[in-house]
């Protein structure tokens, strides 16, 4: 009881000294901020925030309800919405969540969006790049202006050992695509929805990863439950 008393008081003071330099709590009672913390002005931050570690925030970024940061460091302008982030490095402008994850060892380049579900662990991410919802990106080196469609999976583990993927600049990746590590995606590539790619792809190229559709006429009609059938 008198351990949870001082932490509150503690905690009470470190938000202030906070808020005295500019940060502004939506409830700082409901904010959890390490002492070594360090937050620039005018920083956003809402309830249920939690900061630990050697964390740097940089100015006019939001934190929302939620967020978890441990040991990293977030530059200015960010918007982390609802999402977890560990050991990893944020720059400028990038927007994280929600409910999404970065992993130790990742570096987010300026400008980047990371969306909701996604999980990216040590690797590192260039200008501009999008993984909007649902993917998973793990030991890869990305370019600058790559697009990630809803769904992609970079297959990083083989049981045993840990593999990297390289991918270039302007590559786009179409939604539910699972890209086999060791493998290279070269600038301004294309992989088709839905591909499974083992193999480099060469700069330029259009990579198409998958069976080919077959429809067989009217043979629906052959199954029972078919409403013709009832």
């Amino acid at each position: 009881m008198a351990l949870a008393t001082a932490e509150g008081i503690m905690r009470r003071r470190i938000n202030q000294a906070h808020m005295v330099n500019g940060v502004s709590f939506v409830n700082p009672d409901a904010a959890y901020i390490d002492v070594d913390v360090e937050i620039a002005p005018e920083v956003q931050i809402e309830a249920n925030v939690t900061l630990k570690g050697q964390t740097k925030i940089g100015a006019e970024t939001v934190l929302t309800n939620g967020t978890y940061i441990v040991d990293s460091e977030i530059g200015a302008g960010a918007v982390i919405t609802n999402s977890m982030i560990e050991e990893s490095t944020v720059a400028d402008g990038v927007t994280v969540g929600p409910y999404a994850h970065i992993r130790p060892g990742s570096s987010l380049a300026k400008d980047v969006h990371i969306g909701n579900f996604v999980e990216v662990k040590g690797s590192s991410i260039g200008e501009n790049t999008k993984a909007g919802h649902l993917t998973y990106i793990g030991n890869c080196q990305v370019g600058s202006n790559v697009n990630f469609g809803a769904g992609t999976i970079t297959v990083n583990y083989d049981g045993q050992h840990k593999f990297k993927t390289t991918i270039g600049n302007n590559v786009f990746v179409g939604s539910n695509s699972t890209i086999i590590a060791p493998v290279e995606l070269g600038d301004n590539s294309l992989v088709g929805a839905g591909s499974t790619i083992t193999k480099d792809v060469p700069a330029d190229a259009i990579a198409i990863g998958r069976g080919r559709q077959v429809n067989k006429e009217e043979y629906a009609l052959r199954l029972p439950h078919h409403p013709k059938n009832k």
